[in-house]
């Protein structure tokens, strides 16, 4: 019998990505995702880490529910601004973008980053995406992983793939940002790739166990 998990996300995107990167891993699970659950209200992620988010999340979810439940929190990290955006990564610039669109306020949250690195040399750009992976059943924490790449921060906007912080978040090793990535290589260096890979061989042995 199949052990249905719940996906913390609305996003049927983040869902697919999980599901393809986990592979076989599959075979022994039915996944959903909030969408099936309507009536259940929206955690609110008011942690001081990634870790705290995910964790926040995962058990908020799966004691709504029942279910176990998979949760994430990840974001950019930039040396020279002590770390920020950090947890308030997809709000960075809400002080100045009224918006509820998803697009202007990527736009405005990669402008402010460059705002504040305008006089920044090109050493000291330093940053990484970082993502936080929680599996929790209700009232317990089952599997955690963590993932991150490495990159710098251009000093404009590069590429047209990707969403968020990507078109400034350039990776030396492979000479492009990550807007510039197809879909299937950004799966396999990305900060959420690196966890989900780290998960897999956790949950096929934890699902063994159950």
């Amino acid at each position: 019998m199949k052990r249905r998990i719940l996906v913390a996300t609305t996003n049927p995107g983040k869902l697919a990505e999980l599901s393809d990167l986990l592979g076989t891993v599959n075979q022994q699970i039915e996944w959903c995702c909030l969408k099936s659950f309507p009536h259940v209200s929206e955690v609110v992620e008011d942690g001081r880490t990634f870790v705290e988010n995910a964790q926040k999340k995962a058990l908020g979810y799966a004691q709504a529910t029942g279910l176990w439940t998979i949760a994430d929190d990840s974001g950019l990290v930039v040396d020279a601004l002590n770390g920020e955006p950090g947890v308030y990564s997809a709000r960075y610039a809400a002080d100045v973008c009224p918006s509820d669109n998803r697009k202007d306020i990527d736009i405005a949250n990669t402008q402010k980053v460059l705002i504040h690195l305008k006089d920044t040399p090109d050493k000291d750009r330093t940053a990484r995406f970082m993502c936080s992976l929680c599996l929790a059943a209700p009232g317990a924490i089952l599997l955690e992983t963590e993932g991150a790449v490495e990159g710098m921060i251009n000093h404009s906007p590069v590429g047209e793939n990707g969403f968020g912080y990507d078109p400034i978040f350039y990776i030396p090793s492979l000479n492009q940002t990550a807007a510039q990535l197809d879909h299937q290589e950004k799966n396999r260096i990305s900060h959420r790739g690196h966890a989900i890979a780290k998960l897999k061989p956790l949950l096929e042995n934890l699902l063994e166990k159950k």
